[in-house]
């Protein structure tokens, strides 16, 4: 069964760290707080992941599914 987490960075931080996240639908919005709550916060465990869906809305928020990819690999861009 799927889990969706709507806003609760402490409990995405549990699944992390117990390996229970296949995959991550982000909204980004085209504004800087500066300041915040980080979703990936210091100590997070290393994962890769891919981009499998992506869209724009017309106000300029990027909605993007990121989707496990495996070991991580290290490269130029």
């Amino acid at each position: 069964p799927d889990l969706h987490v709507w806003g609760s960075g402490n409990l995405i931080q549990t699944l992390i760290k117990h390996d229970l996240v296949d995959a991550f639908w982000l909204m980004i919005y085209p504004i800087a707080l500066g300041g915040g709550k980080r979703l990936f916060a210091d100590g997070t465990m290393p994962m890769a992941f891919k981009v499998t869906e992506s869209i724009v809305t017309p106000p300029g928020v990027i909605v993007v599914n990121y989707e496990r990819a495996g070991a991580i690999t290290t490269g130029s861009l």
